[in-house]
Parts: C-alpha cells; sequence; structure tokens
C-alpha cells in the first residue's frame, strides 16, 4: 500500500496528500482541472503526482475522497466506481448544507438515521468507503501535535479488512483510532464535524480534535 489516490483537490486533499508523502507514500490527486495542481506538486516534491479523478482511482491502492458533500456522489462517478472495485476509500466528507449555520451550528442535509457515508455504500456496494477525517481541520491531519497528546480519529466502515487497512494508514499518521464498526455508525461520526467546527464558528477557534478517554 505505497500508491495513494484522492479524489478532491481543496485544502483537506493538499494537506493530506503533502503529510503522506513525507511518509513515503506516493500520491496522485485527482481534480476536473488538474493543472491547477501544478504548484501543489512542485512543492510536495517527489512522489506527488497529478491528474484525473478517474486517473486517481484507477492508481491507487487505497483512495481518499477529499470533496464536498453534495458532489461526492458525482465525483465517484467521475473516477468511476469500476475504478474503485474493492479497495478502501477512506472518505473525509461531510453532509454540510448550503443554509447559513444556526449559533454556530452547521446544518446537514441528511437526516439523522442516514449518513452520507451510507447513501454512497448503498450506491457503490462494491466500493469500500471507510468514514475518517471529517472532523478535524486539515492543518492537523497529518502528525498532529497537541499538547494533552495523540487524539482520536473515529472511523467506521462495513468491510472488516478495509477499517483494518484504514486503522493502520491512520496510525501511521499520528493518531489513535477508534473502530466504531459498520457503516451505520457514520450517523455518529459525521456530526462530530458540527462539534469540531462550533468553537470556530463562535470564537475562531479551530486549533482542537477529538479524544476519546477510558477508565
Amino acid at each position: 500500500m505505497k500508491k495513494i489516490g484522492i479524489i478532491g483537490s481543496g485544502v483537506v486533499a493538499q494537506s493530506l496528500g503533502s503529510g503522506l508523502i513525507k511518509h513515503g507514500y506516493e500520491v496522485l490527486l485527482g481534480s476536473r482541472d488538474a493543472g491547477k495542481l501544478e504548484a501543489w506538486k512542485e512543492k510536495a516534491g517527489k512522489g506527488a503526482h497529478i491528474g484525473s479523478f478517474e486517473d486517481a482511482a484507477m492508481y491507487s491502492d487505497v483512495l481518499i475522497l477529499a470533496v464536498k458533500g453534495s458532489a461526492a456522489a458525482d465525483a465517484v462517478e467521475a473516477a468511476g466506481p469500476q475504478n474503485m472495485v474493492g479497495k478502501t476509500v477512506l472518505d473525509t466528507t461531510n453532509p454540510i448544507a448550503d443554509a447559513p449555520p444556526d449559533n454556530g451550528v452547521l446544518k446537514f442535509f441528511t437526516s439523522l438515521n442516514e449518513s452520507l457515508m451510507e447513501q454512497l455504500q448503498a450506491r457503490f456496494p462494491e466500493v469500500h468507503f471507510i468514514k475518517a477525517f471529517n472532523s478535524v481541520g486539515n492543518a492537523f491531519m497529518c502528525d498532529p501535535q497537541f499538547k494533552d497528546g495523540k487524539p482520536t480519529m473515529f472511523i467506521c466502515g462495513n468491510n472488516d479488512g478495509a477499517r483494518n487497512t484504514a486503522k493502520e494508514l491512520i496510525e501511521e499518521l499520528g493518531w489513535d483510532v477508534s473502530d466504531m464498526g459498520k457503516a451505520a455508525a457514520a450517523r455518529a461520526i459525521e456530526p462530530l464535524c458540527m462539534l469540531w467546527c462550533i468553537p470556530g464558528m463562535l470564537r475562531n477557534e479551530w486549533n482542537h480534535a477529538f479524544k476519546l478517554v477510558k477508565a
């Protein structure tokens, strides 16, 4: 697992891509306009590649989906689900609605009884989606440094092997991983994005992460 494709070209995609390259991975960032990633490629150095969504899906051993939540399904279609069959796909997306926050609380276009990842899993059943990296800022996604020690990354997904693959990768990036089981757990994990954003929305505080404490 040394080739990682990232479907997306925004700050989350670029931050994860650069961090993974520092850990020795070959990374291909996929975009609808790969030319705009030339500056990222030059800065990221050896191991950085750019191309289309489809290029990212075909290139990779493991994928990361890092696009706007409302565009997630279309991005997978553009990448070609047939190129993602049986692959682990870390799903960083959140179902954030276009409506403005309410007292710092984001609004979702999903309900509490169905997550965005479950919708993706139902639409693309042969892809192994794993929810991850959806409730922390891009600045802390790789090698996070907090005074209280390693933060916790909550993950879930239907395929046991894919969750193990994701766990190993995320631990390599400096996180404690808490496996929440099957895809239904994304109904609880995705709203952590709301909670994470409240201090930022209200007080412009973005330098934090979640940590699961055990007795």
